[in-house]
Formats: structure tokens, C-alpha cells, sequence
């Protein structure tokens, strides 16, 4: 137990080398019984596969657990895994869990992979705004953070999600687990409580199977999307905002640019 716990402390004090991936709340079981344990750990890595992270105080800004209107802070120690292993609630309802980490820092050495970065996450005028600041093109630096929710059925799961007022976030405007669901996933992409109109969201659908398809959709006007969904599968939904830092154009490795990782979790039922 303590080398397992060492590793895991040795492992996430390590440099994070690519921020490009995903980060995402994974439940060991999405539907559970009342009062059942509710588990799930976090996860960092590409097209909806990845390395299982522990938890750790430092690097976690929020984490609270939504039901009934109630909210419940999530206290777990340094080091467990999984970082989430509550009771679920007595009682029938949705439950929404979220986290907010604290900020990393991330250098780019090389323009292409900013490039490529900016292309995948549709940041359109990223470049050209770079370079009209003046800002180096290689070692530069990102701070991001992340904004992560996921969706729990509690018995019949009946209830609706709701803004948590993370700084960005996805709100689910359909319950995917009530009897009726007509498998159109709905939901609100907001920044600063405010809808993010023409946003890029990027759809991670795992089969039973454990095959991985990736989809491209666009917020509204209105900040919202509606996804086709599958029964029995399960989803990521990944939304990223990019802000500027101004810096100094002379400053060594200068700090220029934010990213805000939004990102929803849940499964269809069968």
C-alpha cells in the first residue's frame, strides 16, 4: 500500500508533457442503487483512452458532488485512487459530479505542434494573433486548466443537471437515464455562466466494444448542441477555451496563452 501510494505521488509530480489530451471524470459503473458506492477515477489521455490519475489536493481547485439540489464537498486524501468513493444517496435522482484543477503550465518548443494544437481545437485566428503581438514562436508557454463533470444515475436517475458555476462548463439539458430518453443528447456549453455560441464540441463515443469514434459538432447561437446518441454506449464531450496572457515580447519563455478544458461524461443505458 505505501509503495503504490509512493508511485502514484512520484508519477503525477511529474512534468505533463502534452496538454492536448483529454481529461475526464470515468465512473466504474454509471447506474447505481441507493445508497451503493459511488467510484470513479480520474483519466488524462487521447481519443477517450488513458492513464488512470489519483487524487491529490494540490492539484484540485473543486470537487463536489450534486443531488437533489443539494451539494456535498468531496474530500478525499492525497494519493486514492479511485478519487472519487462516496455513498451514493438514499434516494432516487441524477447526480452530478464536478472538478476544477489548479493551473499547469505546459512549453511549446516547437510553432508546428501550437500549430496543430490551434487546427484541432478550431482556434482560427490563433496564429495570426501570435505573431501580431510579437511573441516568440518557440519556447512560449500555456497555463490550462480543467472543467470536468460527470453524470450518475441514482436508481431511476430521474432529476436535471444544472449549472455548477465553474468558470467553464457543459450543462446537460436532457437526463440520458429517464425512461423516454428519445437518444438525442442535449446540452449547453457556457464560459463565465455565459453560453458559448459556435463552439467547437468534440464527441468521444466508446461501443461496448471498447471502439472509439470521434465526431465534430457546433454550439448554437444559443450555446447549445443536440448529439445522437447510442444505448449502451458511452460518451466524452470535450469543449476548450483559448485566451490570451499578455507578456512582455523580451520576456524569456513568456506565458501567452490560457486554455479552459470543459468536459462531460455519462453512458446510455442498454
Amino acid at each position: 500500500m505505501f509503495l503504490s501510494r509512493l508511485l502514484a505521488i512520484l508519477i503525477c509530480a511529474l512534468p505533463v508533457s502534452v496538454a492536448a489530451h483529454e481529461f475526464w471524470i470515468e465512473p466504474e459503473t454509471y447506474q447505481v442503487e441507493p445508497g451503493e458506492r459511488l467510484q470513479a477515477v480520474f483519466k488524462n489521455g487521447q481519443e477517450f483512452e488513458g492513464s488512470s490519475l489519483s487524487f491529490f489536493e494540490r492539484s484540485s481547485a473543486r470537487f463536489e458532488m450534486y443531488a437533489d439540489g443539494q451539494v456535498m464537498a468531496l474530500t478525499p486524501r492525497s494519493g486514492d485512487s479511485p478519487a472519487l468513493d462516496v455513498d451514493a444517496p438514499v434516494t432516487d435522482g441524477l447526480v452530478s459530479v464536478v472538478h476544477e484543477t489548479t493551473p499547469s503550465l505546459l512549453t511549446y518548443r516547437e510553432w508546428e505542434k501550437f500549430l496543430k494544437f490551434a487546427a484541432h481545437k478550431d482556434f482560427k485566428t490563433a496564429a495570426a494573433d501570435h505573431i501580431a503581438a510579437g511573441w516568440s514562436q518557440e519556447m512560449f508557454r500555456e497555463r490550462y486548466t480543467r472543467h470536468v463533470k460527470a453524470l450518475f444515475a441514482v436508481g431511476s436517475g430521474q432529476g436535471d443537471d444544472a449549472a455548477t458555476g465553474m468558470e467553464t462548463e457543459f450543462i446537460a439539458l436532457t437526463n440520458p437515464y429517464v425512461a423516454g430518453f428519445d437518444n438525442n443528447m442535449r446540452v449547453e456549453v457556457q464560459y463565465r455562466g455565459a453560453p458559448r455560441a459556435d463552439a467547437q464540441v468534440e464527441v468521444f463515443d466508446r461501443a461496448p466494444d471498447n471502439s472509439v469514434t470521434i465526431s465534430l459538432f457546433r454550439t448554437d447561437a444559443a450555446g447549445q448542441v443536440s448529439v445522437p446518441v447510442q444505448n449502451g454506449h458511452e460518451y466524452l464531450f470535450d469543449a476548450v477555451v483559448l485566451r490570451s496572457i499578455p507578456a512582455p515580447v523580451a520576456e524569456e519563455n513568456p506565458l501567452v496563452w490560457e486554455t479552459l478544458w470543459a468536459a462531460l461524461t455519462f453512458k446510455v443505458p442498454e
